[in-house]
Parts: C-alpha cells; structure tokens; sequence
C-alpha cells in the first residue's frame, strides 16, 4: 500500500490584527521562544516583561498598520497565495501554518489530521526560510516535533534542508531580480535579517570557527552547514556573479537587530545612510532572507530605510520584491513536493539534515 503525504508549509507568522492587545501577544510568543532569546527563561521573561511589551508594542503596532492589507498582514497573505499556487501543481495535499500567531503550528497539523482523517503516513515540512538560523528555521523545526509529540502522532516528519544553494532556488531569485536592474544603479544592498553573532558561536560545535577565525565564512568548515552568515555571505556571492554586478557594487548587511549586543555586520540602517553620504545615488536593496514580503521588507526597508537613504542624499531607492509567488520559486517548491512524494521520498533533495540534526539535538539537550 503506497503512503499517504502532506506538505506542510511553515512561516515566520504575524499579528492577527494590528490592535495593541494582538501585537504585544504576538511579541511575547515570539520573544519568550528560547532559540530567538536564548537566555535561561527567568531572565528572558524579565526582559520581555519589563522591557520590551510595555513599550513596544505601539511602535510595532503602528508600523503594521502602513502597511496592513485588507486580507490581513502582507505575510499572511502571500503565505496563502504560496499554498494555493503549489496545490495547483501537485496532487498531495498542502497546508500552511505559522510558527507564532495563526494558524497556529498546533492548529494546522489538527487540521491535517481532521482533513486527512488520520491516514497521513509521512509530512514533508518546508520552514520558509532558505537559510538556516537557530531562531528561524530550527525552532520551526522544533515546534512541529514539540507538537507532534504533544498530539501522539506517530506520523514521519521529512524535513526539507535550507534551500539556500538550491539551483531551482537560486534561479527562481535570479529571475526575480534580473528586472530592477535593467535601469542604471549605483550600488545593490543585499539585507538579511539579523542574528546575534553570539548564536553564531552557539552553532559552531568546533567552537574555534565562526567569528574567532579570520575570514571565517570563507574558510571551509562543516560549520558552514548551520551557518547563517556564510549561508548569506554566499546567497550574495552567487547572486552578484550569475547577475553580473560589477565588484564594489554590491554588498551585505543585516537588518532588525533587538538589544544592545554585537549582531552580524555590518547593519543595514547604518549602511543606508554610509552609501547615501559617500555618493551612491540610485540604490537596488533586496531580502533574500525572506520568500514572503512582510513587515520587515515593506516597512522597515521599504519606508523607513528608503527615508533614511533619499534623506543622506541618495535619490532613487528600489526595493526589490520578495520572491511571494513568483512562478519559478512555486515550481521549485513543486519539483522538491514530488521528490518527497516518489518511492525514495527525499531522494535528490540538496544537501543533508546531518549536520543540521547534530545542532539541533545538542540545542535540545541543552534546554
């Protein structure tokens, strides 16, 4: 008898609306999660408490709001669009849910479950981020087994390893951007979301790499598997070559940094206003980061960070759209559905959860 399967995709999640009340739930359940602050829970909770959810959730909740669709957020929205374009090329099964807010990671698989009437053998899980990071793609990783154990639910999980390095992804971005640089530019600002240069460390299991070595991102190292920064550093390198970028104009930077300690560099809000003031005047800034466009895409890069650019003295500001659905990244997503969905499921998949499944069980251990 040939096995039953779903496709389960994950995203970041957002707020269910942008009142105050929505917001700040949404910012404890993303905040108290242990692998975005990876403090003991005490301290973590005294932070959150007192720190961070008496104040920012008004300033979170007013950026939501410029740009709020009707349908709800931006990343719920192309999430939905995501899922119901991939259900049109494939015969299993896809759902969506998201790692904080609804639909809840919980809810969905009940959802597979109920819908599925409990003959679903094997998931595919798909976290929505082509990068692997301790705070994204691991704890997606993470919460769906925590809920699977929760539910008793002796279905196989096969988990789709970062995609980063992925030919069909890597030419669904390519498309995707080749159009914003047909008209002349000056300077192309790859902008990934931040980590903290300590989670770095905490992924190093040779603890004598990443942010010790010199140039340690182009060092080879098994590392490199569970590295974001190189994982980025990388996405930049291939994107400038296949792209043809000409050498000192483009480069890295990373975004939304929380507190007061070192995060990757160099940051993008410092960065906008570098390039401004040493004469870049029409800048092309993309997220490779993030699949979906979402609050960190539209409003802080798209407003704010293009204020702070056309205010230093740049003079045109192009914010290249998030792949969303883009056909060639749906086909990609596709092609790697029915990988899983052949008699050697996962077989031809990029690369291998190895390296990756040692980190996370020592993250596991170590809570």
């Amino acid at each position: 008898m040939s096995l039953r399967r779903a496709v389960l995709l994950i995203n970041l999640g957002s707020p269910v609306s942008t009142s105050i009340w929505d917001v700040r739930r949404y910012l404890n359940e993303f905040l108290m999660d242990s692998r975005v602050i990876d403090y003991p829970w005490i301290l973590r909770r005294l932070i959150v408490g007192l720190f961070v959810l008496p104040f920012r959730p008004y300033k979170t909740a007013a950026a939501y709001k410029r740009v709020w669709l009707e349908e709800g957020s931006p990343l719920l929205a192309t999430s939905k669009g995501l899922q119901k374009a991939l259900a049109k090329l494939i015969e299993l099964p896809v759902y969506l849910g998201m790692r904080y807010s609804e639909p809840s990671t919980r809810a969905t698989l009940e959802l597979i479950q109920h819908e599925q009437e409990g003959k679903i053998d094997d998931v595919l899980l798909i976290p929505l981020y082509p990068h692997y990071a301790m705070s994204s793609y691991e704890s997606v990783v993470v919460k769906v087994r925590e809920e699977l154990d929760k539910m008793k639910w002796p279905v196989t999980l096969t988990v789709l390893p970062p995609f980063y390095e992925d030919p069909l992804y890597v030419k669904a971005l390519e498309e995707s951007i080749r159009p914003h640089l047909e008209k002349p530019y000056d300077h192309v600002l790859f902008s990934y979301h931040g980590v903290p240069e300590r989670h770095l460390k905490k992924g190093d299991c040779t603890k004598a790499h990443c942010a010790i070595r010199e140039n340690c991102c182009e060092v080879p190292s098994a590392v490199h598997d569970v590295c974001y920064r190189h994982q980025s550093v990388e996405t930049t390198k291939m994107m400038a070559a296949r792209l043809g970028m000409p050498e000192g104009k483009f480069s890295s930077s990373f975004q939304s940094r929380f507190g007061k300690e070192v995060w990757c560099e160099p940051y993008t809000d410092e960065e906008l206003v570098r390039l401004a003031k040493s004469g870049v005047k029409h800048l092309v800034v993309l997220c490779p980061a993030f699949v979906s466009d979402c609050l960190e895409t539209l409003e802080e890069i798209g407003m704010e960070g293009k204020h702070e650019f056309l205010e230093h003295g740049g003079e045109s500001f192009t914010l290249v759209p998030c792949l969303n659905t883009h056909p060639l990244f749906v086909e990609a997503l596709a092609h790697w559905s029915k990988e899983f969905a052949a008699p050697k499921a996962g077989v031809g998949m990029r690369g291998s959860l190895k390296g990756i499944e040692t980190t996370i069980q020592r993250e596991d251990d170590r809570q």
